[in-house]
């Protein structure tokens, strides 16, 4: 690598290094090689400066301030790789247009949505096809266990254990594997899928799962794009920060229903908190904390906790 590669080259060329120290970097290689891309169809020559980060950074679809800052996030990392061998190389101030990891509220879905979400799916064309039943036990499945849905579309027939009831998910984010346990409800949900997709014959020997039509894999952009029909097709709107509701606002609804359930049970939260870590595949519990959000019922089950515990002499 020389001051003289071109803005692509460069991006390969991290990519490899911080994947060859055991980072996955896959949103990371796709904004960088959108940088790439805008670089020459600028016409830009030279090294990364400030001006060329801020003016790509500032040129998302939705010119939200958010989508700038996270962008910059991106490029500090791999300017500070260029730099190493062209000195000319400027790196971007951080948080040059706020912070890149505000915290947006998620939508929290409702029971009733998400039975109207897998029932919306369950329809979806072709008549007597595949995309309908695998997209409705992909949402199905996400909202019994948190899993994102890249672990669910990336899911292989070994690694979904109906006789045990078992989940293998693996190196996932944070390059961690687990093993998640089903609810039987989920299990009977799957063993139902599984008889379908075998009338198929050209998913029969697939290594996928989750499979559509013609022996086509589930891909996590197919999924996202039917969850945007189906979301246009209810007439959702979102209930949190965000302009709508997304599948992973399942994973948070997940997070935050449960402890609603523990403290409907009276469970200690702090021992518990792990577990739910774990289960849903987070590197820290902080990152659990994360995804919990204070609903108006969890917020009343908490305080009503609180005056109890207040309360015991």
């Amino acid at each position: 690598m020389n001051g003289n590669s071109t803005m692509r080259a460069r991006v390969r060329a991290y990519i490899a290094e911080r994947r060859a120290g055991g980072f996955a970097l896959s949103i990371e290689e796709q904004q960088l090689l959108r940088f790439a891309r805008f670089v020459e169809e600028s016409g830009h020559r030279g090294p990364l400066t400030v001006q060329l980060a801020s003016r790509w950074a500032l040129a998302s679809k939705g010119h939200r301030r958010l989508t700038a800052a996270r962008r910059i996030e991106v490029l500090r990392g791999f300017a500070r790789y260029c730099q190493t061998f062209d000195s000319a190389t400027e790196i971007p101030p951080f948080a040059l247009f706020g912070p890149g990891h505000r915290r947006l509220t998620p939508h929290i879905f409702t029971e009733r949505e998400l039975c109207l979400l897998v029932r919306a799916a369950a329809s979806l064309g072709p008549l007597g096809g595949l995309r309908g039943p695998t997209c409705a036990t992909i949402f199905g499945l996400i909202a019994s266990t948190g899993l994102r849905i890249s672990e669910a579309t990336g899911l292989k027939q070994t690694d979904v254990d109906l006789d045990q009831g078992l989940l293998r998910v693996e190196n996932t984010k944070f390059r961690k594997s687990r093993l998640v346990p089903l609810h039987p409800t989920a299990v009977q949900a799957l063993q139902r899928y599984v008889r379908r997709r075998e009338r198929d014959p050209a998913s029969r020997s697939m290594e996928a799962f989750f499979v559509f039509d013609r022996g086509k894999p589930a891909t996590t952009p197919n999924v996202e794009y039917a969850f945007k029909r189906l979301r246009q097709q209810l007439g959702w709107r979102s209930r949190g920060g965000l302009r709508y509701p997304r599948i992973h606002d399942i994973r948070h609804t997940v997070a935050t229903r449960r402890l609603e359930r523990w403290y409907r049970a009276g469970v200690d939260i702090d021992q518990n908190i792990l577990a739910l870590s774990t289960y849903l595949g987070h590197a820290k519990v902080t990152d659990t904390y994360w995804y919990v959000t204070a609903t108006p019922e969890l917020m009343a089950l908490a305080a009503r906790r609180a005056e109890l515990a207040g309360a015991t002499p």
